[in-house]
């Protein structure tokens, strides 16, 4: 490859949730499982199924009834949300030692930037060594796109799974990216893809051809249109800025339910297990928040998110608590729930706070200093 063409790696993580149950329970391996869902009342979705599990026509987002109807001897595994960090952990670090331009995709995948360490090695070598690096020492068996741009990567690492390697060099664009699917098409949703199949829009290089220009404006905006063909002509983002993501806007996490719970206290036991979770990612990157809010999405599928938003920004765990106890016992009315989640908004990092946070933090403040201060700073901006 040319010196000024990035060298950009998508690595994702092969059927994570199931890789590391098989981490725990080696007995595992090879058998037909899925993570998620509730074997004894067959109520709840499929998380993620094995590979075995796939080959027999189980996947992901299915009802564990209809996943038992195939294969009536299936193992079920629960979520285990400490484990899936844990490893995700391991997974990020020991990307790290490649290339310090890393950027997090999910909890199992990431993009890396690998111009610098490809000018000392073979891109192949490169991925290979990190792919079996991580399946050796870890356990974690991955699939790693090689392109000169984050969509490209990201397409590539698709093409071959389990523990693929797939190389999409712009002018292979043509034989590898067009003949594909335009529902595998990344960003291209669930509702938006049959609807271009509905109009004669069924694969990557259908959706290229000019003369379906108009057709497709029906269904999407000019912008989001041209952005699509950016992306897959290879004319997009190549720029991995670890920095420019490093502060989210929000954070969030959520999870469905092993199966549609209606008991109030085992779903508020979720959602607390959740905030945790949320909170320890605020503190551990120094950030703080000034809204949170709870998810939740009954089994219709519809979902409400309810949120408050504190007078201050703050990273202390027993405000958040409060806020998402009240807000969940005002907006819950025993209605069976199939996913919850917890988010946290207008999040900034505390060092940036007009507050200097050493001297003179929320967690030092008794009750009644907290609220002196809020009056005051009330009385400031009225």
């Amino acid at each position: 490859m040319k010196k000024d063409v990035k060298i950009i790696f998508h690595i994702d993580l092969n059927a994570f949730f199931a890789s590391c149950a098989m981490i725990k329970e080696p007995h595992l391996k090879d058998k037909v499982f899925v993570v998620g869902g509730n074997p004894i009342s067959r109520r709840g979705v499929v998380s993620t199924a094995s590979y075995p599990a796939r080959k027999l026509g189980i996947h992901s987002a299915m009802s564990i009834n209809d996943a038992f109807r195939i294969y009536p001897k299936l193992i079920v595994v629960p979520l285990q949300f400490n484990l899936y960090q844990k490893y995700s952990n391991l997974f990020f670090q020991f990307l790290k030692k490649y290339s310090n331009l890393v950027l997090e995709g999910s909890i199992d995948e990431a993009y890396v930037d690998m111009t610098e360490a490809a000018q000392k090695k073979h891109p192949l070598e490169l991925a290979k060594e990190i792919q079996e690096g991580l399946l050796q020492q870890h356990g974690l068996p991955c699939s790693i796109g090689i392109a000169s741009t984050l969509f490209l990567a990201k397409m590539a690492s698709d093409m071959k799974k389990p523990l693929g390697i797939t190389v999409l060099r712009k002018k292979d664009i043509v034989t590898k990216l067009f003949p594909l699917p335009i529902s595998s098409c990344f960003g291209i949703g669930k509702k938006t893809y049959p609807r271009l199949e509905n109009i004669g829009i069924h694969t990557i290089g259908d959706f290229t051809k000019t003369e379906h220009k108009e057709k497709i404006l029906t269904i999407m905006s000019e912008p989001s249109y041209q952005s699509y063909l950016e992306h897959i002509l290879g004319r997009s983002s190549d720029l991995i800025d670890p920095k420019r993501y490093a502060i989210p806007k929000s954070i969030s996490n959520e999870t469905t339910l092993n199966y549609n719970m209606n008991s109030s206290d085992a779903i508020f036991k979720v959602i607390t297990e959740i905030l945790e979770h949320t909170h320890e990612r605020l503190v551990k990157e120094e950030l703080v928040a000034k809204t949170v809010g709870i998810r939740l999405r009954d089994e219709n599928f519809d979902t409400i998110n309810r949120s408050f938003t504190f007078a201050e920004h703050t990273d202390v765990y027993e405000m958040f608590f409060d806020a998402v106890e009240a807000l969940f016992e005002e907006n819950y009315h025993e209605e069976p729930l199939r996913l919850v989640g917890v988010f946290m908004n207008a999040v900034m990092q505390k060092k940036d706070l007009k507050i200097d946070y050493n001297l003179f933090t929320y967690q030092s403040f008794t009750k009644r200093e907290e609220q002196m201060y809020q009056t005051i700073e009330k009385k400031k901006t009225s």
